[in-house]
């Protein structure tokens, strides 16, 4: 295992262990941070936002990844969310493949991908279904996240 493989495996094992000041640790002060949920986050929100999502999980969330794999500069994983959707406390599974760009030994990108209507489905119920797929129904999830994210932040 190199440095960087070693560095991603500590991130989600700090996820799986609800660690998110080690977490925080693992990434650059310049990180971007995309996914379909929150969108682009910068620097703060990107380690504030695994906060959030670990404080609002009340210990309800099981991470599990595998196939990390990195070089020098680039790297991937898989990982798995399992947990209740705090707005309709529906049980979520979430498949997501993650990638890495690296800089002075730090995650400096983040980059997670999942398929957005198998997860509205899931999240939502009938609503998910009928509109998870529409960019009107990802956006408002979206723009939901980034209140529930910028809430959080001024509270701290």
């Amino acid at each position: 295992m190199n440095a960087n493989e070693a560095l991603i495996t500590k991130f989600y094992t700090a996820f799986a262990n609800a660690d998110a000041k080690t977490m925080s640790e693992c990434y650059h002060p310049k990180v971007h941070f995309i996914d379909p949920a929150f969108g682009l986050l910068k620097e703060e929100q990107v380690s504030k936002m695994w906060e959030m999502l670990l404080v609002k999980s009340k210990g309800n969330l099981k991470i599990e990844f595998s196939d990390v794999k990195a070089d020098d500069s680039t790297g991937n994983a898989r990982w798995t969310a399992t947990y209740n959707f705090s707005k309709t406390n529906r049980k979520v599974i979430n498949n997501i493949a993650a990638e890495f760009i690296f800089q002075d030994g730090l995650i400096i990108k983040h980059t997670d991908s999942f398929d957005v209507w198998k997860w509205s489905k899931q999240a939502f119920g009938l609503t998910g279904y009928l509109l998870g797929w529409t960019g009107f129904f990802q956006k408002k999830v979206q723009k939901q996240a980034l209140l529930s994210l910028n809430q959080f932040m001024s509270k701290k």
